[in-house]
């Protein structure tokens, strides 16, 4: 299957480029394309793909099956350039910024939103061994260091796109993020768009995966670092979550709780940069009068599984984890968050999500 990649930055380079190179079994890189021509040119290279530092211009000329979206920010336009082509996607979260741009997807069979999280071994058990188990109450809490601390092993190449290249797709986030948030302020436009939406999105897959998505946002909190907190009722039963960022942390930590009638299922993530490193999953049962606590791990990494269930929606038609549906139930999370956050002052869609 011949792939096109539009985003060179970290997830490029210390994920996916790596991976497409050991699974050439699987993928040919047809394209490459940043807006910085320098690093496309330097990843066409080391590819041996044709370079872009355009992406419409690269979607125009074509020659492969497949979109990787990379990019920083909303992904909406890109997205709805390839559909239009009848390319198939891979776009990782967030989807958009804004319902609308969403909602305009057309031809979405072939569209998937990139959750490595929902592939882990340790939640694809984690979802087995609930079957059957109503969710009682989940609990997540990440601390996140530093982008640079986490990344300190992984040389990555910065990209420099000109003031001019960049300028568009800026505006463009802006118009989107009105659409989303109406004339809400920097502080709350960031929090929407870096937290919400760049890193808690996870979970909120998570929590679809194994509950669906909450029925209500009925507390949220927020102070300094920034620190958040939301809190509100599943279909049944209840969740918190709370995402902090600790520029001084010695390590990212993610863990997620699932409290049910019969016992716990724990997920402890590590960072999603360490490539094969385990997410520890911990079951605890009752067995006759004995605690039983049972500990999985398994090496076998997430975005090689999610880049396999990519190919076999491009060639078997194999449904997603995560299709239109689901990108659009998490932005819709992320704006009732949002709302509880700002207040009466919010504007755009988020006022009447």
């Amino acid at each position: 299957m011949k792939i096109a990649i539009v985003g060179l930055g970290v997830a490029a380079q210390v994920i996916y480029l790596p991976l497409l190179a050991r699974r050439r079994e699987l993928f040919e890189v047809g394209a490459v394309c940043d807006l910085d021509p320098a690093q496309a040119e330097f990843a066409g290279r080391q590819t041996g793909a044709r370079w872009f530092s355009d992406p419409a211009a690269m979607l125009d000329h074509g020659g492969f099956d497949a979109l990787v979206v990379l990019t920083a920010g909303s992904h909406g336009a890109l997205v709805v350039a390839a559909l239009e082509r009848g390319l198939a996607v891979l776009c990782e979260k967030p989807l958009a910024y804004s319902q609308a741009e969403a909602r305009a997807l057309r031809n979405t069979a072939r569209l998937m939103v990139g959750y490595m999280k929902q592939y882990d071994p340790a939640v694809r058990r984690a979802v087995a061994l609930l079957e059957g188990h109503a969710v009682r109450h989940l609990d997540v809490t990440v601390l996140h260091p530093t982008g640079e601390a986490q990344l300190a092993f992984a040389r990555v190449r910065p990209s420099h796109p000109s003031p001019a290249a960049l300028e568009p797709w800026l505006r463009a986030d802006e118009e989107a993020l009105d659409t989303a948030l109406g004339a809400a302020s920097a502080p709350i436009r960031s929090l929407y768009s870096g937290v919400v939406l760049g890193s808690l999105s996870h979970d909120l897959a998570l929590m679809r995966t194994f509950s669906g998505p909450p029925a209500t946002v009925e507390h949220t909190a927020v102070w300094d670092g920034p620190s958040l907190e939301a809190g509100g009722a599943l279909e049944r039963g209840r969740y918190s979550l709370r995402w902090h960022y600790l520029p001084g942390h010695p390590a990212y930590r993610e863990t997620v709780s699932v409290h049910h009638e019969d016992g716990t299922l724990e997920l402890v993530f590590p960072s999603p940069y360490l490539m094969n490193a385990p997410t520890v999953l911990t079951s605890s049962s009752l067995d006759g009068t004995t605690e039983v606590r049972t500990v999985h791990r398994d090496v076998s990494e997430a975005f090689e599984r999610q880049l396999e269930a990519f190919h076999a929606l491009v060639t078997e038609g194999t449904p997603p984890l995560t299709g239109l549906a689901g990108g659009l139930a998490d932005i819709v999370t992320a704006q009732k968050i949002i709302k509880s956050v700002a207040g009466p002052s919010i504007g755009g869609e988020a006022r009447d999500a």
